[in-house]
């Protein structure tokens, strides 16, 4: 088994060991917290206190439990008094617990209403850093869903509100998840990076649980490169933390680690130690996810084995629990409804200067008016033909520029945002989020390229990158595809939409062969002026869901399974090659050569069809 795809982790528990970080609450986390939470829990259900309370006793067992049946609970409770006593401060804690409960348990839709609320308190409220942790909430639910680009958006977005606040313990949580994120996608040197920063925020501020987190990343960092002794000493440091502290799922995912190096190193018997108990840990404490991810592995260790029957029995176990934990049309539903959320704000500021913008306006022509009327009655006549010949122009001047800046306003829009959805924005003042049955999507990735970035001074780095971006815009731009977004040296881009299309896989195609050619022709420019990148290219197709998403700018995205399956083909494409999954293969296989790579071992997928393409058929040249 290949260690890249066997121990690569991504924490599914972030918001949880987010709240642990919040300085507004609590700047230690420690063993203390159960007990601290048993003990209130003592007193709470005796009834052996003042009324006046109740809130500060609710609140606080939310956020100390260990048990997410319990923090769901009390959160739900507080939400009730919360809301009789209308009291905004401890409603964004009960929604923001509700969420972080509801996460913990696997219901991701209903957690995403829970944190969606807590950011419009947050708003309402003007606390900046209440928005910042709410963004790093969503990004966590995002991060569950693999929307690993929409995840970074949000933590990137949570990090510069927190540095503005001067909040060292979010700004430590938000920095390390995004590290995590940096993982998922194998951008190592960005992931420690985030991971230093964070590191020693924990350490200044004596946060155990964050220095746990730290230690048992950068052991899977050790493990992806293969050096597992460092590996298995960081992790284990961890969980004897977490241990401590009485965190149990991510004690969960870090022995699912250790099974999977274990796994590499041939010793199943370890391995499945390891996994045993981290199903039986998710088991106790009702943690869905954690239960399907120890079965699958389970499943994965009797197959290798060659125990089928086991193997078979863990697997439909697997499928159980995580068929229970997704609910594809409601987290549609969520999207929408934070799409429609984040249009509303953006269209009640454009109303509002709109509305400013007319009130100056009135007031400037009351002014005029009054100036004319006082010079008629002085020079009626005269004063009355030069002021009908200066309105005149006043009026085809302003409307030049009325015209000029509507125009430059419409070019902006569309540069952003794809036509339809511009025009639909103008129109109704927001962009429902639509579904398309059938699209194809595309990323790139320059291979080494953080290694190389640390060779290339900013100005240099910066003018590569635009170099080749600005071209593959010229590329897709003439297949008439779409430009998502780019995330650092990634450029992901789609066909089929806004308006669906036939022929987009076809397209799709020829704009990946035109970059890989562009690539080539590029090594034989002056290296001193512009560095050669190699590229490796990955295609889906398949149903999305398309809309806006964004609190400070427009951004056109799309979700589902098809995005994802997508990123990893880029994955585990080679230099210089096209990497298309079984969907996108079987629409074009009548005119393109494929060649069948077998079956690939992807993360959360299992074992995947993929093919390599070479080129038009001959009878199609």
């Amino acid at each position: 088994m290949g260690k890249t795809c066997s121990i690569l982790i991504s924490f599914k528990n972030k918001a949880y060991i987010i709240l642990g970080f919040l300085a507004v609450f609590y700047v230690n986390v420690n063993s203390q917290n159960q007990k601290r939470a048993d003990s209130l829990e003592l007193i709470y259900t005796s009834g052996n206190f003042k009324e006046q309370d109740r809130l500060k006793i609710l609140k606080d067992l939310a956020y100390d439990h260990a048990d997410p049946d319990k923090k769901l609970t009390y959160s739900l409770e507080l939400i009730q008094l919360a809301t009789e006593l209308d009291s905004t401060k401890y409603l964004w804690n009960a929604y923001t617990m509700q969420g972080t409960a509801l996460r913990s348990k696997g219901d991701y839709d209903k957690a995403l209403e829970s944190h969606i609320k807590a950011v419009q308190i947050a708003i309402d409220e003007k606390s900046n850093t209440n928005l910042g942790k709410a963004y790093i909430t969503i990004a966590d639910v995002y991060s569950v869903m693999e929307n690993h680009s929409n995840s970074i958006d949000y933590y990137h977005q949570a990090i510069d509100i927190l540095r503005k606040e001067n909040d060292s313990s979010a700004l430590a949580g938000a920095l390390y998840n995004t590290g995590d994120e940096y993982v998922f996608n194998k951008k190592y040197d960005s992931a420690k990076i985030y991971f230093k920063e964070s590191s020693l925020i924990f350490k200044n501020i004596n946060n155990l649980t964050g220095s746990a987190y730290n230690l048992g990343s950068i052991g899977l960092i050790y493990a992806e490169q293969g050096n597992y002794a460092l590996a298995k000493e960081n992790i284990n440091q961890a969980i004897t933390i977490l241990e401590e502290l009485q965190l149990y799922t991510p004690i969960s995912e870090f022995l699912i680690g250790l099974a999977d190096i274990y796994i590499d190193q041939n010793d199943l018997i370890t391995a499945l130690s390891y996994t045993q108990r981290s199903l039986e840990l998710a088991q106790k404490y009702g943690l869905k996810k954690n239960i399907s991810e120890s079965n699958q592995k389970l499943s994965e260790i009797y197959q290798l084995d060659g125990n089928l029957p086991e193997s078979y029995k863990y697997y439909k176990d697997h499928i159980a629990y995580r068929d229970s934990v997704t609910n594809i049309p409601t987290v549609q539903k969520i999207a929408d409804q934070i799409t429609d959320f984040e249009v509303q704000k953006k269209e009640d500021e454009i109303l509002f200067l709109e509305k400013e913008a007319e009130i100056n306006e009135l007031k400037d022509k009351r002014h005029k008016t009054l100036t004319y009327i006082s010079f008629a009655t002085a020079f009626f006549i005269l004063l009355l033909a030069v002021g009908t010949i200066r309105r005149y122009r006043f009026i085809k001047k302003t409307n030049h520029i009325i015209q000029e800046e509507t125009y430059k306003s419409e070019r902006l829009l569309l540069n952003i945002l794809p036509e339809e959805t511009a025009l639909e924005l103008k129109q109704s003042g927001k962009v429902q989020a639509k579904k398309f049955d059938s699209v194809s999507v595309m990323f790139t990735d320059f291979i080494e390229f953080t290694r190389f970035s640390h060779k290339l001074s900013p100005e240099d780095l910066v003018k590569s990158v635009d170099f080749y971006f600005s071209k593959f815009d010229e590329i897709i731009e003439k297949y008439d595809l779409e430009k998502i977004k780019t995330i650092g040296d990634s450029y992901m881009c789609a066909g089929g939409l806004p308006f669906p299309t036939t022929d987009h896989t076809e397209k799709i195609i020829q704009a990946a062969f035109e970059i890989t050619e562009f690539i080539e022709e590029s090594k034989k420019m002056d290296g001193k002026k512009i560095k050669a990148f190699e590229v490796r290219i990955g295609i889906n197709t398949g149903p999305v869901v398309a809309g806006v998403v964004g609190t400070k700018k427009f951004a056109y995205d799309i979700w589902g399974d098809t995005v994802n399956v997508a990123s990893r083909m880029e994955c585990n494409s080679s230099t210089g090659k096209i990497n298309i999954s079984e969907y996108t293969y079987e629409l074009i296989k009548d005119k393109y050569d494929c060649e069948y790579r077998g079956q690939v071992h992807v993360k959360n997928k299992g074992m995947m069809k993929m093919y390599f393409v070479n080129g038009l058929k001959k009878t199609e040249v």
